[in-house]
Order: C-alpha cells, then sequence, then structure tokens
C-alpha cells in the first residue's frame, strides 16, 4: 500500500473559511463560491464554532489585498 502522503491538498479556487470547534487548534476548510455565500456561512458557524476567515483563493494559494488604508499612510509621510 504505501506511505501516505505529506503534501499539503491544493485548494480550488474560490472563498474560504476555516471552522474549529472552540479551543481546538486545526479544523475543517470549507469553500463557498462567493464572498457573500463566505460571510453567511461564517454568520452560521459562529453560533456554536470558532471561525477563521482565510479568504479568496487562486492557483491554491490564498490572494493577499493591499489594503489602501497602509498605502495613503505611507504616501501622506
Amino acid at each position: 500500500m504505501g506511505r501516505p502522503s505529506t503534501k499539503p491538498k491544493k485548494l480550488k479556487d474560490g472563498y474560504y473559511i476555516e471552522v474549529r470547534n472552540k479551543g481546538a487548534k486545526s479544523g475543517l476548510k470549507i469553500r463557498r463560491e462567493t464572498e457573500a455565500q463566505m460571510l453567511f456561512a461564517k454568520k452560521s458557524y459562529d453560533k456554536t464554532k470558532d471561525v477563521i476567515i482565510i479568504g479568496e483563493v487562486q492557483n491554491g494559494k490564498p490572494v493577499k489585498k493591499e489594503k489602501k488604508e497602509k498605502k495613503e499612510k505611507k504616501e501622506s509621510k
């Protein structure tokens, strides 16, 4: 049979949240097609679980959105 793979799975494109039991170290990643659906899922799981927003994922990696506030602060200095 062989050894199980240790390489992490690639994530599909979409919006992700991680849902954990309260006080747990790891949880499940849940994918939604749109940001609105992701926020709705977060709201429903928030009542009983710890929820971490991972955000948008493209090509297996999270997309980092630059915040406009940080850019404006740097320009004003």
